[in-house]
């Protein structure tokens, strides 16, 4: 009877070992969506549900997992691949956020007859897709696993937003070379082609429904980046600080601005505001008779956002290669000076902009965003449904 029972536990082994394998290689095929998530998401968490691997003491399963997210991001370059992780991974950190638990954050027992009775309804193993996410309380796998999970979502969010950096630094350097020469391509054609990458890229976070919150802060952060390399070059090249070059930045600033309003708030958010210094420095190079502008009018009114350093290096730096006008009175440029004095000494690009490579989002951010009823309606129509061992994912 012992060695029934022994043989017994080594069948259900066996068994779970290949239900593992199973759901590791269904996890390495690209499962699509349903409902407008992805089903590899939903197939990863109900498992890891039904197997309780979350209360498990031990266990490989997510070791197995992370390897597949290792994996997966080795094609750094392709942004659709990394777009579907980024999707995947994320909504996963998410359900799992949502359902562990310390015990000492569970609520209080009922004590009541009724009470009881409605908490061992809730607690009714045959949920159904109403009630996705069950709180467990997760032992240290678990929680390790959290942890290796939200620095590959960190990765594969910097990874998306370097790419169409990298994919916009080309454009943007030849936005900056027009203000020397123009060569045979008209000079709006850099600006399309800046649009056609932010058009692409946002084609390609909708098509795989990443949450539009990481969608905001990536073109977000995007913005920042093309407000850095435009703004730094007024500053740094004498031949970029013309009306001239103003009224093609202008031009540029427009489109971009055009862009925001088709991609609406839900995508856009913030993104026109990172621009805000190049669009105040832009101000002041298209602006007529320069000259009478006062002091306090500069540095209150039409660049507010703008440090007298950088202030000086425009006003200094400008000409108007085509009316001939010239800058601000010297009286505005001594002041400058002024309260420049002992600054550049401390740091000679100290007026410069810098790109922020950080994440701007946490755990919390996308738990408060998403939400459970969004994974209601999922119909998990992939092959392991057809397997008894997984009919679980459609109870």
């Amino acid at each position: 009877m012992q060695r029934f029972d022994s043989n017994l536990r080594q069948s259900a082994i066996d068994r779970h070992r290949e239900n593992v394998d199973k759901l590791i290689k269904a996890t390495t095929e690209d499962l699509g969506f349903s409902n407008g998530k992805p089903v590899v998401t939903y197939v990863i968490y109900k498992s890891l549900l039904h197997w309780k691997v979350f209360e498990a003491e031990r266990t490989n399963v997510f070791d197995r997992l992370i390897t597949v997210f290792g994996a997966a991001i080795q094609k750094e370059e392709d942004n659709k691949h990394m777009a579907y992780w980024l999707s995947s991974t994320s909504t996963l950190l998410f359900l799992i956020q949502k359902s562990l638990s310390s015990a000492s954050g569970k609520p209080p027992q009922p004590t009541s007859f009724i009470g009881r009775m409605a908490q061992s309804f809730r607690k009714s193993p045959s949920y159904s897709n109403l009630e996705i996410v069950r709180q467990v309380e997760g032992k240290q796998p678990a929680l390790l696993f959290k942890m290796q999970l939200t620095a590959y979502v960190e990765k594969i969010y910097g990874l998306v937003r370097d790419n169409l950096k990298k994919e916009l630094s080309q454009h943007i350097s030849c936005c900056i070379q027009t203000a020397r020469e123009k060569g045979n391509t008209p000079p709006s054609m850099f600006w399309q082609h800046i649009i056609e990458s932010l058009n692409g890229m946002l084609k390609t976070l909708e098509e795989y429904h990443v949450p539009t919150i990481l969608d905001q802060k990536i073109f977000a952060q995007v913005f920042a980046y093309i407000n850095v390399q435009l703004f730094n070059s007024l500053l740094l090249r004498r031949e970029c600080c013309s009306f001239s070059h103003g009224e093609y930045l202008k031009t540029g600033l427009t489109e971009l601005e055009l862009w925001c309003s088709h991609a609406t708030e839900e995508y856009a958010d913030s993104s026109w505001e990172e621009l805000k210094h190049t669009r105040q420095a832009v101000g002041f190079l298209v602006v007529h008779q320069k000259s009478k502008i006062k002091y306090d009018h500069l540095i209150t009114e039409l660049c507010p956002i703008l440090n007298v350093q950088q202030l000086y290096k425009i006003c200094t730096h400008y000409a108007d290669d085509i009316y001939k006008t010239p800058s601000v009175d010297p009286k505005v440029i001594s002041d400058l000076k002024g309260h420049t004095e002992g600054l550049e000494n401390a740091d000679n690009t100290s007026f410069l902009l810098e790109d922020d490579p950080c994440i701007p989002f946490t755990v919390d951010d996308l738990v408060n965003f998403l939400h459970e009823k969004d994974f209601a309606e999922m119909k998990p129509t992939c092959y392991l449904v057809d397997n008894p061992d997984f009919k679980f994912l459609v109870e």
